[in-house]
């Protein structure tokens, strides 16, 4: 399994981008997938998860500190997750990650990033005040 994030950039605070990650060499619909962010002098932090789910889209479950403000979604045909982030905010910089798991999905289990099998490259979003 290969993933390729990308979609970073600089945005100044209130402002939005869209980050995409392209999963390639397994069947996309099997995983669950996971968009993980680490701030510099910081550990690694849960954003945002959706299940495989087909049948309902997906379940999605997010971190309090984005919730209402980042919208995670997948495009089963394009092998695709997204995760689109409104209302930026200088403390959401950091390198972005998607990872793909293909255990059980649950809202706890999902937010655990040493359960992921499969992690992409990251990408730097750049927040200004």
């Amino acid at each position: 399994v290969q993933l390729q994030a990308s979609g970073g950039g600089l945005v100044q605070a209130g402002g939005s981008l869209r980050l995409s990650c392209l999963l390639s060499g397994r069947t996309f619909s099997n995983y669950n997938m996971g968009w993980f962010r680490q701030a510099p002098g910081k550990a690694r932090e849960f954003v945002a998860t959706i299940s495989r789910d087909n049948r309902s889209g997906g379940y999605t479950n997010y971190a309090d500190s984005v919730k209402g403000r980042f919208t995670i979604s997948r495009n089963n045909a394009k092998n695709m997750v997204y995760l689109q982030m409104d209302s930026l905010k200088p403390e959401d910089t950091a390198v972005y990650y998607c990872a793909a798991d293909d255990g059980i999905w649950n809202t706890i289990r999902s937010t655990r990033g040493g359960l992921y099998d499969h992690w992409g490259q990251g990408t730097l979003v750049t927040v200004s005040s």
